[in-house]
């Protein structure tokens, strides 16, 4: 196969094999963590849904059912398995009312 182009200044420039093995090696590197980045940006995701909802925890506020639904939902939301980066397979739970 052959390797990789670059532009250097106004040139189109094949990469060497050294160039190419580290390019290939970075994008290695890039598929087989993402499963793991990806999680990471559900999770973040997950937790700044709870936090705009932690105040319904206050000992002040009577949380409804459909309230302590959806934050269980929230946690349990880790359970799905994202595919992409935009996590457009991932099916969050609907905020009530």
């Amino acid at each position: 196969m052959a390797n990789d182009y670059q532009i250097m200044g106004m040139k189109r420039v094949q990469l060497t094999d050294a160039e190419q093995a580290e390019v290939d090696a970075r994008r290695k590197e890039t598929e087989d963590n993402a499963p793991s980045l990806r999680m990471m940006q559900l999770r973040r995701r997950r937790n700044e849904l709870l936090v705009e909802t932690d105040y319904m925890g206050n000992s002040d506020v009577t949380m409804t059912d459909a309230w302590k639904t959806y934050r269980q939902a929230l946690r349990d939301i880790t359970k799905q398995t994202p595919s992409d980066d935009t996590l457009s397979n991932i099916t969050f739970p609907t905020k009530p009312s």
